[in-house]
């Protein structure tokens, strides 16, 4: 800028500066131009010192006062008030504006939230900035639970748009509409962690877009009373008296079986007057033979005649047995739109009255299965706490009533099995305790377990047992435990955090307490065993229990139908061997057309004579722990034991299909499982099932 310029400014500013104090002042000034010239003015101007308190009319303060700046008192003049003090009080600044808040969006109706939970999931579902599918799944997960809370009589409303959305199933309403699972999916919504480890695993077990969480690191600390007693007491001497028990398991009575229906179906369960076959929907490609088929679950007829079969067969007519073991699921594998509460409860009368009339006298010890609930495979929590927690005690009530009114549970075991998922312990005059257990608690297809998912004993069922094996323990008695849910096997059936708890309870109660531990669920004859130190070393001089899981009665899916019985030494409580019978069911339909005949139930096996021929091992010497482990070992070296595994594990199924190559290692290694953690850490999958 040239000097004549900035020159020119300075005059201009002056003359402004004297402008406001009203002072008079004069510019001449040439035009200006390279040439032009310019009157003389001061180079500079001191202000005066006081406040110009002409500028306004009232003031707050002493506008004269030098220890403060002036506050004028100024009128609005579109409104016409008088800004306050306070709002320039440099001794009380407002921390914030209480008088013009920003208001807030109007409450958004149920409708409302709906379809924004909904627009948001779809949003998240094609959102790039979620990088994976888990990622995607778990943020749903979070809106899902948002709208749980604040309008839970939407969460049915979302899941069935979900499941069409994504097309996630054919027939969205009958699995997730207002009578079936709806309101159960807005319970574990509203409740899990869905952000953490329960949505973790939700979004893994049911929807496959997250690996499997890890199993959380146990802390044991207070868990047991005490430590496990070291040296271990004695242990107790064989009788040589022997004692019979039956177990029977999976007997899943479809009372709504048809006769002549389409037993090769396509569609949902098959013996059904609705099933078809999509070959001919109109006309059975094979008609439902009378006492079942493979694909069916067990008619009248089967359950009858299985029932009548077992007392010639086991040489009981006179006697009955000692007692009988019932590992659970009593209903048919019905689709849960068909489910109720008075189909619950028939089969439960219907079946436990045949228990009681058809097999003579000695008590039935029986635990609940997932096909004995409604829904299947549900059972909440009671830290649900209210109605939510105590949904099913419709259950517990009933299935109790039950068994006290057959005089299989007596008086001090009644109560505790109402309040405890029909859960109790029964204390035998011959010295021996059975603890039945509610496995749904730890099944992988109950929502409900998925509510902090993380903790191990969130229905304090694992509690009970540990305390049911402190006393026995501090009273020098034996325990058989029951339930229906594998706890190991090949680990598909189970959680990893209950069963891994409930892994180091067998091994803190082992050998000296638990004797034997008895399963239903798979259908299939299997055998889990457990060591000390949690599996960490196997070895024959390391297994400590064994749990048995006991072949179906059922045909479902491709079985044939079968039961047990074992020969137990009646001080021990040792399995001294283990006998089980199966009927052909591909020779059902042949007996059709006479009634003459009904089922042949045949001998199949000899438990101690199948695996025990090379192996050193006393005549009267129990079948446990340290035998099977031998068992296994000699499947390694000789294939034809796991051959007749791999058949009686089918019941001898000519649809049963061959265990060769890795799933041989695979068995064993689900033999060597007795949780599921230690069977996804250890064993190849995809061999657990011969179906």
């Amino acid at each position: 800028m040239s000097v004549k310029i900035r020159y020119f400014l300075g005059l201009v500013t002056l003359a402004w500066s004297h402008y406001g104090q009203r002072s008079e002042f004069v510019l001449a000034a040439s035009a200006v131009q390279d040439s032009a010239t310019t009157s003389t003015v001061p180079s500079s101007y001191a202000v005066p010192g006081a406040f110009p308190t002409s500028l306004y009319s009232h003031y707050y303060n002493n506008p004269t006062a030098t220890s403060a700046q002036p506050q004028p008192v100024i009128s609005d003049p579109v409104t016409h008030e008088i800004f306050p003090f306070s709002l320039t009080d440099p001794q009380n600044i407002p921390q914030n504006d209480t008088v013009d808040p920003h208001p807030l969006p109007p409450q958004a109706s149920s409708q409302q939230l709906l379809q924004q939970a909904v627009a948001q999931i779809k949003s998240i579902a094609v959102n790039p900035m979620f990088t994976t599918s888990c990622a995607r799944c778990q943020a749903s997960l979070e809106v899902a639970k948002f709208l749980a809370l604040a309008a839970p009589e939407q969460g049915t409303n979302l899941a069935l748009t979900l499941c069409e959305y994504f097309d996630y199933s054919s027939s969205c309403e009958k699995n997730y509409g207002p009578l079936v699972l709806g309101p159960i999916l807005t319970q574990v919504a509203s409740f899990a962690d869905v952000g953490g480890y329960d949505g973790q695993s939700i979004c893994s077990e049911f929807l496959g877009l997250c690996p499997a969480p890890t199993t959380t690191t146990l802390n044991l600390t207070g868990w047991f009373a005490k430590p496990k007693p070291n040296p271990l007491p004695p242990p107790k001497q064989p009788s040589g008296q022997l004692m019979k028990v039956l177990h029977l398991s999976d007997l899943h009575i479809d009372s709504r079986y048809a006769n002549g229906a389409e037993a090769n179906c396509t569609s949902g369960l098959c013996c059904r007057d609705n099933a078809y076959n999509s070959l001919s929907p109109e006309t059975p490609l094979f008609p439902a033979p009378r006492y079942g088929s493979f694909l069916c679950d067990a008619p009248y007829s089967l359950i009858t005649s299985i029932l009548e079969a077992i007392p010639p067969l086991t040489g009981t007519e006179s006697t009955g047995f000692d007692f009988t073991l019932f590992t659970g699921d009593l209903l048919a594998h019905d689709p849960d739109n068909q489910q109720s509460r008075a189909m619950n409860e028939y089969s439960e009368v219907v079946l436990f009255d045949l228990l009681k009339r058809m097999l003579g006298s000695g008590p039935t010890y029986a635990t609940l299965g997932n096909h004995d609930t409604c829904l299947p495979d549900q059972a909440s929590p009671s830290s649900l706490g209210g109605a939510l927690g105590q949904q099913f005690s419709w259950l517990y009530d009933h299935v109790t009533a039950l068994w006290e009114q057959k005089g299989w549970l007596p008086e001090a075991s009644v109560e505790f099995s109402r309040t405890h998922y029909a859960a109790y312990m029964v204390k035998r005059a011959d010295g021996l305790r059975v603890i039945s257990l509610d496995t749904n608690l730890w099944y992988r297809s109950n929502y409900f377990n998925y509510i902090n998912s993380s903790e191990p004993d969130v229905s304090g069922i694992l509690r009970f047992l540990t305390d049911e094996l402190q006393d026995a323990e501090d009273a020098g008695d034996r325990v058989w435990i029951i339930g229906h849910v594998v706890s190991g096997w090949d680990g598909s059936n189970s959680l990893p955090n209950p069963t891994n708890l409930f892994y180091q309870i067998v091994d803190r109660f082992s050998p000296h307490v638990i004797a034997n531990i008895f399963w239903g669920h798979t259908h299939e004859d299997q055998l889990s065993i457990f060591y000390a130190n949690n599996g960490t070393n196997i070895s024959a001089e390391t297994a400590q229990a064994v749990s048995w899981t006991g072949p179906s009665v059922t045909p479902l899916t491709n079985l044939n139908s079968g039961f047990r019985v074992y020969e137990i030494d009646s001080a021990t409580f040792e399995v001294v061997d283990a006998y089980t019978w199966k009927s052909y069911v591909n020779d059902y339909p042949a007996l059709d057309s006479q009634t003459q005949f009904g089922p042949t139930f045949e001998f199949e096996y000899s438990t101690r004579e199948a695996y025990g021929g090379n192996i050193t091992w006393g005549a009267a010497d129990p079948l446990n722990a340290t035998w099977w482990h031998l068992v296994t070992e000699q499947m390694e070296v000789d294939p034809t034991l796991m051959e007749a595994f791999n058949s009686y594990q089918g019941k001898g199924s000519v649809l049963t299909p061959p265990c060769t190559g890795e799933c041989i290692p695979a068995r064993i290694c689900y033999i060597r499982s007795g949780s599921a953690s230690i069977a996804k850490q250890n064993c190849i999958s995809g061999y657990g099932s011969v179906q």
